[in-house]
């Protein structure tokens, strides 16, 4: 399946996941003393629909008190502040198909300059990688691959179920991202 298609397919918590392990991705290399993790309490509104709200508030006032933030946090806030504050219907998947986006656009970014950006981001979402870059393909396969991790957990599974390697693999992008950044950064130096 294509990453749309996952994404249309996608229930609550698939969609509250990904869209969060998007962001998390994205996030640069945290400055010294700021927050690590910003977006921690959001995972813990994965986990738990009823908190969703909350969370999604202590992300935000987190995200907030980031130092200078670049242009990728400031985007992440954006997003941010566009989440639904029930986890639930229309708008969370329109949330998650943006997070999806934002993503694979910054991503893209890091790659070597290849065709128009809106239109080589789209043809991966509906998984043509014809002209993408590795940091783009590789991001793109990993939003597939969490989406299809979380389609296997079954309804009766706990309500955290599969968190955790849903953000294995998001670290593991997220990793893949600064490093790219950082050689970028030293090579324009």
């Amino acid at each position: 399946m294509s990453l749309l298609e996952l994404i249309a397919a996608a229930d609550a918590r698939g969609l509250a996941a990904s869209g969060t392990a998007c962001l998390d991705r994205c996030l640069p290399q945290p400055a010294e003393a700021a927050d690590p993790d910003p977006l921690r309490p959001l995972w813990a509104g994965c986990a738990d629909p009823r908190g969703w709200p909350d969370r999604l508030a202590e992300a935000r006032t987190a995200l907030d008190a980031l130092p200078g933030p670049p242009e990728s946090v400031r985007r992440i806030a954006k997003l941010l502040g566009e989440a639904p504050a029930d986890r639930s219907g229309e708008a969370l998947r329109t949330w998650a198909d943006a997070c999806s986006v934002l993503a694979l656009d910054l991503h893209r970014g890091h790659d070597t300059a290849r065709a128009d950006a809106t239109e080589l981001v789209a043809r991966c979402r509906a998984g043509d990688q014809d002209g993408a870059g590795p940091l783009l393909s590789g991001e793109a396969a990993r939003q597939v691959r969490i989406l299809e991790m979380l389609a296997e957990i079954g309804d009766d599974a706990p309500t955290g179920a599969g968190l955790r390697q849903v953000m294995d693999v998001s670290t593991e992008g997220q990793r893949v991202l600064r490093a790219a950044a950082s050689r970028r950064a030293r090579v324009r130096g």
